[in-house]
């Protein structure tokens, strides 16, 4: 994907009008919090797929933690011990610390799609909602999403 050039930049400084593409897995979870509650501006495909892989690694970590502190009980039940409520408080805190800023990451995705955040409601939709926002995840950048760019 190339960009017009807009403007003259002295060399090493990075243009205005560039979006940040192209991000590695260090770069994405830096924007990821450098972006905290960031609702304008893109983000790319690759900064939003290792976010998604990071969070989904931290996740199943916390749930195994819930697993192994968890008991099981003379009728065979599974009975939370004093691991598992770690666990979940563990993955309650890292809940309430990424769902501002996952929200703000799929918005700037759904931005550099050229879709307005707004369709982030689509979600809401039962199944169908969810897999749409999937799709809209998947799609490839559009140069049409620069709209969305605010000149800093």
């Amino acid at each position: 994907m190339s960009y017009p050039q807009q403007q003259t930049v002295p060399a090493g400084a990075v243009p205005l009008w560039y979006p940040y593409y192209g991000a590695p897995i260090g770069e994405a979870a830096r924007r990821f919090f450098k972006k905290y509650a960031t609702f304008t501006g893109r983000a790319s495909r690759s900064e939003y797929w290792w976010w998604a892989l990071i969070s989904g690694v931290v996740a199943i970590v916390l749930n195994i933690i819930v697993s192994a502190g968890a008991t099981v009980s003379d009728s065979g039940a599974m009975v939370p011990g004093p691991g598992a409520v770690i666990g979940y408080i563990l993955l309650g805190i890292w809940g309430l610390a990424t769902i501002i800023p996952s929200l703000a990451l799929v918005v700037r995705r759904l931005h550099d799609v050229n879709f307005s955040g707004w369709m982030i409601l689509i979600g809401l939709v039962p199944f169908l909602g969810g897999l749409a926002l999937l799709i809209f995840m998947i799609l490839p950048s559009k140069p049409e999403g620069q709209r969305f760019d605010v000149p800093a």
